[in-house]
């Protein structure tokens, strides 16, 4: 060891064990120099878009904070506030019943109850005595009748011992695929374990489809940079690396702006300011229009062929959130 650090690796020549007082400078440093970092970008990313992306990939990333990093903590923060703010709102919820459908449900509730065996004055009872929304007294139908939920042909069967005996006893020919089949046992797992509450099963499998966006998103990132890639194939000097680099801020920036439009949103609803919607409308369009002019910026193409690019790279993804937005559906309501 020559000097202070050392001449192969640049570790500087310290000693393995730190005092309490040590660590906790440390730990101050490291904090501030990561909000320096992200505030530095912050300002450029909001202020001149495609700027940080370009000055990264071309190898002046000692001022900014490394877009993965950066990547993990907006889209933390995001949707935090997002379900925080809205979570309560993307629920299944009860919705006002007309005094016309309540009299309406009220009759074919009757009819129902009279095709019942037994004494049903203490269900009519019930039923007249509950509260006049209708998803709670189709709850209470429901109950008295059997629940009618149906995925694949779920609704033909009772349980799913019923439907392998039947499948079992068909010839091969004639039984379901195994597609259909996963879809009829689902449904009918679901028909069981939700029969009186329909709404409750819905709002656990949709709140677990919620929770994953995130990781619908994480993965949306190397598709949108290979249709950029695809897009500037021509461009040799662009690897698809600098294509990730430049997904990764653009997914930044969506979630900084995302992030303003729903805290408006919810001074708007606190507030009852009509004149906020504005403000988020005109956000929304400095939204759409940042990946254009961040496009201009970071691959420097004319106008023409930029919008052009544009319009494709908006086509061509949003085919590809719906496909992973449907993906993702299903296995939420498949495996939750």
């Amino acid at each position: 060891m020559v000097g202070r650090y050392c001449h192969i690796c640049g570790q500087e020549n310290i000693e393995t064990r730190e005092s309490f007082w040590s660590l906790t400078k440390h730990f101050v440093f490291d904090i501030l120099h990561f909000d320096g970092k992200f505030w530095y970008t912050l300002k450029y990313l909001v202020a001149r878009p495609g700027f940080v992306a370009r000055q990264y990939c071309e190898g002046k990333r000692n001022s900014y904070l490394h877009p993965i990093r950066m990547y993990l903590f907006t889209s933390a923060i995001f949707f935090l506030i997002f379900f925080a703010l809205k979570g309560n709102q993307l629920q299944f919820k009860e919705s006002p019943l007309s005094k016309k459908d309540r009299v309406e449900l009220m009759d074919t509730l009757n009819r129902e109850l009279q095709k019942m065996p037994g004494d049903t004055s203490i269900l009519h009872q019930l039923a007249l005595a509950r509260d006049t929304t209708k998803d709670v007294f189709l709850s209470q139908f429901d109950s008295a009748r059997g629940f009618s939920f149906s995925m694949g042909n779920s609704g033909q069967y009772q349980s799913i011992s019923e439907y392998d005996s039947i499948q079992k006893a068909l010839p091969k020919a004639e039984r379901d695929g195994w597609i259909n089949q996963m879809f009829t046992k689902r449904g009918l797992e679901l028909k069981q374990k939700y029969r009186t509450n329909m709404r409750q099963g819905f709002n656990l499998m949709w709140t677990d489809f919620l929770h994953k966006v995130p990781y619908m998103l994480f993965l949306s990132l190397p598709f949108f940079a290979l249709i950029l890639k695809l897009l500037y194939k021509r461009r040799k000097n662009f690897y698809y690396s600098d294509h990730a680099i430049f997904t990764l801020y653009h997914y930044i920036a969506s979630f900084i702006l995302l992030m303003f439009m729903l805290v408006i949103g919810q001074l708007q609803s606190w507030t009852g300011l009509s004149g906020l919607g504005w403000f988020i409308l005109l956000l929304f369009f400095v939204w759409l229009g940042y990946l254009l002019f961040e496009m201009k910026l970071f691959y420097k193409q004319s106008w023409s062929k930029t919008i052009a690019k544009f319009l494709l790279l908006d086509t061509l993804a949003f085919f590809v959130t719906l496909f992973l937005f449907i993906a993702f559906l299903l296995v939420a309501f498949l495996m939750s």
